[in-house]
């Protein structure tokens, strides 16, 4: 079965290749004065293995020659020079790591998932690849984000065990800018999600460009976040999160009824105006206020942060409801390093987080709705969703 798949994987990456050179064939095909076209294919480079997700794979790149001499030369994008792995495989390494798996043993490890011929992958290798991990978490910490106007921003501490059994808080902080694309701001090192970390990164990534007050935040109860947000940029607005909002909330009710007021609480955030999220927030207050009135006063007194989505446009209240950009990516890296002598240090953790966190963005998608963020940052307002000037023109 495996060779099938990996015989199958390797007419797609033929197949795919070619059709790169079919396209740059296609775009040069000025022809000389004896008519000839003077770009044209010139056989293969010397084929060689590419390990892959099913194994190593036999690749043989063509070639092509310019008669003209004008340096027009084919080259794939799918199988960059000297490419010896696969992206998959080297976001394998970091999570191989980060889970506890120490240098030593990556070869077994590494031969489990990816069969016997395996190469490359010693330890010395891995500790190399360490070093450049670490240099490019430093990069990252110092980019410059002048030209990103951040319209939203998600935050949220992370908690992670290393060595010695310490338990380190990780802050992330997740942007959308104005053209609804989503990036890591900020992945830095916390101590317990205090004030003075939070104010920190903030000040942080104001000096690094992000000088215009984000439209609105999302994130958790931490109140170190808030309290440095409001000093940072007073001007943005607050949004917490439901999903730890609504746990906080079933926390301090029995098990038995917590699925019965799971459903009333998602009434009221999942209600398609503010009006009739107002009525189900007094609904449940009503509801279980005589019996359990910590798990009502949990939720009351976040009331008007909880319902700030509703001045947004309804497109993005699903990203908005909750800190879910982090926690999704973060699911599973929370808690995941067990304390044994194979864990790492703050320092080389928080560039294997790094890692992990580049390979999942690289996969996350636009904002849904993101042409409107262009009203968001202009000012419009928007009620229960809906832009004030479709209201205004429906009532005329």
């Amino acid at each position: 079965m495996s060779d099938l798949v990996r015989d199958g994987a390797q007419r797609i990456i033929k197949q795919a290749v070619q059709a790169e050179l079919d396209a740059f064939l296609q775009a040069h095909t000025d022809r000389d004065g004896a008519g000839r076209r003077e770009v044209v294919r010139n056989g293969y480079q010397p084929e060689r293995d590419v390990l892959t997700g099913v194994g190593p794979v036999s690749v043989a790149l063509p070639k092509t020659r310019d008669r003209a001499g004008r340096g027009r030369r084919f080259s794939s994008a799918l199988l960059p020079p000297y490419l010896k792995k696969t992206r998959r495989l080297e976001s394998v390494l970091p999570w191989l790591y980060l889970k506890g798996v120490s240098t030593n043993d990556f070869d077994e490890a590494l031969k489990a998932l990816f069969g016997e011929s395996v190469k490359g992958l010693s330890a010395s290798t891995i500790s190399r690849l360490k070093v450049g991990w670490e240099h490019e978490y430093d990069t990252f910490r110092e980019r410059d984000w002048r030209g990103h106007e951040m319209v939203y921003l998600w935050a949220d501490g992370i908690y992670v065990n290393v060595r010695a059994a310490e338990r380190r808080c990780v802050l992330v902080v997740i942007g959308c800018d104005s053209h609804g694309r989503k990036h890591f701001l900020a992945i830095e090192d916390g101590f317990r999600e205090s004030t003075e970390s939070w104010k920190a990164l903030l000040l942080s990534l104001r000096d690094r460009g992000v000088t215009v007050a984000p439209k609105l935040a999302v994130g958790d109860g931490a109140m170190g976040f808030w309290a440095a947000l409001a000093e940072v940029y007073p001007k943005t607005a607050v949004q917490r999160c439901w999903v730890h909002k609504t746990a906080n909330v079933l926390d301090k009710l029995p098990q038995r009824i917590q699925p019965q007021a799971k459903g009333h609480l998602h009434e009221i955030w999942q209600a398609d105006t503010r009006h009739h999220a107002e009525q189900a927030f007094d609904r449940f207050v009503a509801t279980y206020d005589d019996k359990y009135p910590k798990a009502t006063a949990c939720l009351q007194k976040d009331r008007a942060e909880l319902l700030a989505f509703y001045d947004f446009p309804a497109a993005h209240w699903r990203h908005l409801r909750t800190s879910n950009p982090i926690e999704s990516t973060f699911a599973t890296i929370r808690l995941r390093t067990a304390a044994t002598r194979n864990c790492v240090s703050a320092k080389s953790g928080l560039a294997l987080v790094h890692q992990l966190a580049m390979s999942a963005q690289k996969r996350w998608r636009r904002l849904r709705g993101f042409k409107q963020l262009a009203d968001v940052i202009n000012g419009v307002q928007f009620i229960d969703g809906i832009d004030e000037r479709q209201l205004s023109r429906k009532a005329a």
